[in-house]
């Protein structure tokens, strides 16, 4: 995936051998679709399943950062 911005996405890491590609994390990209799922369910708050991410992967995300990814499924 190429890098569009300064920003790098929750389960994505910059590539080792090139800073204009990103390298998924797939255990990361894995919780966050848990999450997201278990979001639009109504099982998880944003807030609850945004800290269960955090804990789970090391990568602090918002609640309107996985909000804004989970809209995005949706579309």
């Amino acid at each position: 995936m190429r890098r569009s911005s300064s920003t790098i996405p929750f389960g994505y890491k910059l590539d080792d051998n090139n800073v204009e590609l990103l390298t998924p994390v797939p255990e990361q990209l894995e919780e966050l679709d848990k999450m997201v799922e278990m979001v639009k369910q109504q099982t998880l708050s944003l807030r609850e399943a945004a800290m269960f991410l955090e804990h789970k992967t090391g990568r602090p995300i918002s609640h309107m950062g996985l909000k804004k990814i989970a809209d995005k499924r949706n579309d």
